[in-house]
């Protein structure tokens, strides 16, 4: 599915992929210096006296590059990628340097809206995963897509 898909077009069990991407130290401290900047993120040495035991990208980091391959990924949503809300969120395991990052989006569920027509929301679980199939973050959220017109 190279075009975007409408609510019509999307059903429970569709999974789409992502390109990769390599995540690398300097990227880790970047981010960390501007919107995360603990030790843990900033500094190899500091790092290896803490729960991670060595340099880890934060969080927000990996949900920021998370949407990058998203927003690149097979799934491209008539109207955008629009967020309307998390029903959970997991970082099981740190995003390392080295780390080659790639999505999964799986449909949960698609609901078309009772009040707005032209538009349902579709439940996702977008999965994070490294080069070695590890988790490294998941979510589940809701996203709101555009019915075909008419």
């Amino acid at each position: 599915m190279a075009s975007e898909q409408y609510l019509d077009d999307l059903t429970v069990g569709l999974r789409f992929g992502s390109r990769r991407l390599v995540m690398d130290s300097s990227a880790i401290k970047r981010f960390a210096a501007e919107f995360d900047p603990q030790p843990f993120h900033l500094d190899e040495q500091a790092a290896q006296g803490t729960l991670f035991r060595g340099l880890a990208a934060s969080g927000w980091h990996t949900a920021a590059l998370t949407m990058r391959l998203l927003v690149e990924s097979e799934f491209r949503p008539a109207g955008g990628i629009v967020g309307a809300g998390l029903e959970e969120l997991q970082w099981p395991r740190p995003t390392r340097s080295g780390d080659e990052l790639y999505v999964e989006t799986e449909v949960l569920e698609v609901r078309p809206s009772k009040s707005r027509p032209a538009q349902g929301i579709v439940k996702v679980r977008v999965t994070t995963f490294n080069q070695m199939q590890e988790v490294l973050q998941m979510y589940v959220g809701n996203l709101v897509v555009q019915r075909r017109p008419s």
